[in-house]
């Protein structure tokens, strides 16, 4: 590596970093390495907080955040980058507050936009390195595809209740060619709703502490050149019990290459027919129903301790339980159903208007979110 000025260490980097330059595998050429790499995090949720805090403080010369949610207050639990009074702000925006005032020697760029097939391949080609902090396979899928197509090197990382996958895919090999990808390890995504996302099935707080600061151990090394990878292993953490396993994946040459960005959407199974066939009702008209006193009958499909935070009203069927109560379902006049953000009370239509002959079924579009944000703002948002 030459001594190019522009990523010389000064001397108050050297101070910073010296515990870093005291080891041998790593030294002063590992850490003017970092200085010169481009690191991009793809959300900044519970895995981003903890790889963005540790890539910042390592000294990755330049650090994009993709993201473009807010702060809530359920995100706190475990998204380390945020405090109570920052709720309802960008998080790209604060987290690059935050890692700014921690290392003022690096730069940090933020997309705060909803990463998306029109949009990947432009805002990925500035940078060496991607790190997945996504919780959705839609978004998993687009972030490997496009990695394979700018020939980038992707850290996984995805968690679950109690239980954490760490990954490096599409990985240049010292013999010049790729390592497997995520497609290899996963070529077809699983049914909808087969796997919930944290937002419904939960996850321990300190997991993503976990599992993100081994996604950012393997970004600072491939970034460093130092060590191995997890290129063609995956390793699989199980908090509840601290058990591990690391399993081989190889490539599969049997798999269609990929030629360009798709529809992932649809390919996860989520088509936007699937909503669009189907009745829907607006926070506003069943605030109308409501205060019309209107014929209709309104069923909440969340778990106990969701209506217990806010409650529209309705009669409660868990999603889990609902086909044990089909006799407690009106068939005779209007039936506007609810959940959080409208995707499992959009399943749970789906599901009984496929084995059941309702016609009178409402999805509450946007669901209980929606509703706060348009009809009532001193509800509890969660």
């Amino acid at each position: 590596m030459n001594d190019d000025p522009l990523h010389s260490l000064t001397k108050d980097e050297l101070l910073r970093y010296s515990r870093h330059i005291l080891i041998p595998d790593f030294g002063l050429e590992g850490q003017k390495k970092l200085k010169k790499s481009r690191a991009l995090v793809i959300g900044a949720g519970g895995l981003g907080s903890p790889v963005l805090l540790y890539l910042a403080a390592a000294g990755v010369g330049l650090i994009g955040i993709v993201d473009g949610d807010v702060v809530e207050e359920t995100n706190l639990q475990r998204q380390i980058l945020f405090s109570s009074m920052q709720i309802g702000n960008f998080k790209a925006e604060k987290a690059a507050e935050r890692l700014r005032s921690l290392n003022p020697h690096i730069e940090i760029k933020t997309h705060q936009v909803w990463l998306n097939a029109e949009n990947a391949l432009a805002i990925f080609s500035d940078y060496d390195l991607i790190i997945d902090g996504s919780d959705n396979f839609p978004t998993r899928y687009l972030v490997n595809d496009a990695c394979v197509l700018l020939n980038k090197p992707l850290v996984y990382g995805s968690i679950f209740q109690f239980e954490g996958q760490v990954s490096v895919f599409n990985y240049l090999t010292p013999q010049g060619d790729r390592g497997p990808n995520y497609r290899d390890l996963f070529p077809e995504p699983p049914s909808p709703g087969l796997i919930p996302s944290c937002s419904e099935g939960g996850v321990l707080g300190v997991l993503p502490g976990i599992i993100g600061s081994m996604q950012a151990n393997e970004a600072i090394k491939i970034l460093a050149g130092i060590g191995s990878t997890l290129s063609g292993r995956l390793f699989i953490f199980d908090a509840l019990n601290f058990h591990s396993v690391t399993l081989h994946i190889s490539k599969n040459p049997s798999l269609p290459p990929i030629t360009r960005l798709i529809d992932y959407q649809a390919f996860c199974g989520y088509p936007k027919e699937t909503i669009s066939n189907q009745q829907e009702i607006s926070p506003i008209q069943l605030a109308q129903l409501m205060i019309s006193n209107s014929n209709f009958q309104l069923i909440d499909v969340r778990e106990p301790y969701e209506y217990a935070i806010v409650d529209l009203g309705g009669i409660k069927l868990p999603e889990k339980e609902i086909d044990n109560h089909i006799d407690q379902i009106s068939k005779d006049q209007k039936v506007v159903i609810y959940c959080r953000s409208g995707k499992r009370s959009a399943d749970v239509i789906s599901r009984l208007q496929t084995a059941y002959p309702f016609t009178n079924l409402f999805n509450l579009t946007g669901g209980v979110l929606a509703y706060i944000d348009q009809v009532d703002s001193s509800l509890s948002r969660y």
